[in-house]
């Protein structure tokens, strides 16, 4: 046809070449070549047998997230630099019902949190079986913008990782932690035992004391931080979550920084331990969508600063009719 109309050669477009590549099927293409070169045939040829196996190659498995996703994961992890894909997750399934794996949110963060390390599985047996009946308590120290040294005491509930008791001092003593404990166990209360280190501030009459409110004290082995591994792991996030960022200017100021923190660690940070949920719910149940990868009808997502936005608490509103 190119030959008795005497067109001038064009560039092949690639529904041409697919379809010369068809015809090979049925003649003898090295005799009706005329307006290419057999090399550029086979080349042709060779492209396509690529494009194929790329298809046939490609990868399967679970659909992608849908856009808005991929976008709320991303904003989760630049307004939350201290979260991690579990953290995300976790957020994603309490507040907004959605149903992500911490191994899909994995691919949007640019840093891996390292892997847990192993634990006593004696120790830890002991711990999870009286775990509603353990207080584990601690101090840590916070450094003011005037350099001052302040004392941070933390008590916590191990079952349900709740914070039940947390004050800051400049000058602990045994008698202002037995105050303390007496805040948190005078009143009725299902505790049995009290985890505390060795320090100096947990002294003999303290232990009597404790004894007196019906809990038993269970003191850490030397240099075994791991036995006292909960409150550790509470201490070492109420530095990563909050004081890493935050310069308290006197006491004052630390307490009420901690206060804030500890009422979005109870009742807005999602804890791996509970299935993911939270020690005190706020929220009874979130409404279904019907889709694991959207939000419900009539619901809005909104999101409220905590800490002046180092952290941000996500939760979904009714939309007004």
């Amino acid at each position: 046809m190119f030959q008795e109309r005497k067109a001038k050669p064009r560039k092949t477009t690639p529904t041409f070449r697919l379809a010369m590549v068809a015809l090979v099927q049925f003649f003898d293409w090295r005799d009706a070549l005329v307006i290419v070169k057999p090399e550029t045939f086979v080349k042709w040829h060779r492209s396509a047998f690529r494009m194929f196996w790329r298809w046939k190659s490609r990868k399967r498995g679970r659909p992608a997230l849908p856009k808005n996703l991929k976008e709320l994961v991303r904003d989760m992890a630049r307004d939350n630099p201290t979260w991690g894909e579990e953290r995300i997750a976790d957020e994603l399934s309490v507040k907004l019902g959605l149903q992500v794996s911490p191994r899909t949110v994995r691919k949007y963060l640019e840093v891996t949190p390292p892997s847990r390390g192993a634990r006593d599985q004696r120790w830890a047996t002991f711990v999870r079986n009286h775990a509603k009946a353990i207080v584990a308590c601690d101090f840590f120290v916070s450094i003011t913008a005037t350099f001052q040294i302040i004392y941070v005491f933390v008590a916590m509930e191990i079952s349900s990782r709740r914070i039940l008791h947390f004050n800051v001092t400049s000058h602990p003593t045994a008698d202002w932690t037995t105050q303390q404990f007496r805040e948190i166990l005078a009143e009725p209360h299902p505790y049995g035992f009290v985890i505390h280190d060795r320090d100096s501030i947990f002294s003999s009459a303290l232990d009597a004391s404790l004894k007196d409110f019906g809990v038993r004290p269970i003191r850490t082995p030397v240099r075994a931080p791991k036995a006292n591994a909960f409150c550790e792991r509470l201490v070492g996030t109420i530095r990563r979550e909050c004081l890493d960022y935050l310069i308290p200017i006197n006491e004052r100021h630390l307490r009420v920084i901690l206060k804030e923190f500890v009422c979005h660690y109870n009742r807005g940070r999602p804890h791996s331990a509970l299935g993911p949920g939270t020690p005190e719910p706020i929220q009874a149940s979130v409404p279904a969508s019907g889709h694991r990868h959207k939000l419900p009808n009539g619901y809005r997502l909104e999101k409220s600063a905590i800490l002046g936005g180092l952290h941000h608490e996500y939760h979904l509103e009714e939309e007004a009719a």
